[in-house]
């Protein structure tokens, strides 16, 4: 059973409802979980925060890191299966300024859990069905080239099998990066 908090980005209006209109299709269940979103820290790279770590406590690692953060400026990549298994995603170049945000937030001073599995910024589009070689052609074959901002990141408690539940939401609101 997962109990933790993980740091995301949710995505904004016009990309969130094709996502959540193709999780609806074919991952009812993960369209119900929690809006579509990249996870910054939890599931790779770093796994979740420990739910014993307070919302203040959150609250002053991460603020710092949000309001020295621009909003991002990303586009997805064509679709994956995610290593070995019928989890599709759609990956985002995982290098730039969404390595630079992970990376803050990896060395903000709070806990982080182990992950199995290496930093691969992603939106899942199917989680939970084992899909037929048709579906899963299907969500092989989505393409969305249009680019989009994230302004903000949110702090969930993820407690399975309950619902998700959304403690914090901090804006990016840095200035363009300096080189």
């Amino acid at each position: 059973m997962l109990n933790g908090i993980f740091i995301l980005a949710e995505l904004p209006g016009p990309i969130s409802e094709q996502i959540r209109a193709i999780n609806e299709r074919y991952d009812p269940k993960l369209a119900r979980s929690k809006p579509p979103h990249i996870t910054l820290t939890g599931s790779s790279g770093v796994g979740p925060i420990p739910p014993s770590v307070t919302v203040e406590e959150m609250s002053a690692a991460v603020e710092p890191i949000a309001r020295a953060t621009p909003p991002l400026m990303l586009s997805f990549q064509p679709p994956q299966r995610f290593m070995q298994t019928d989890i599709v995603v759609l990956p985002i170049a995982p290098h730039g300024p969404i390595r630079v945000l992970h990376d803050r937030l990896l060395t903000s001073g709070l806990p982080f859990t182990r992950s199995r599995y290496t930093f691969s910024p992603h939106v899942t589009l199917s989680l939970y069905p084992s899909r037929d070689s048709k579906s899963r052609r299907e969500l092989l074959d989505v393409r969305i080239p249009e680019p989009f901002m994230i302004d903000a990141i949110q702090l969930y408690h993820t407690r399975d099998p309950q619902p998700s539940r959304k403690l914090l939401e901090l804006r990016l609101t840095g200035g363009p990066e300096k080189d």
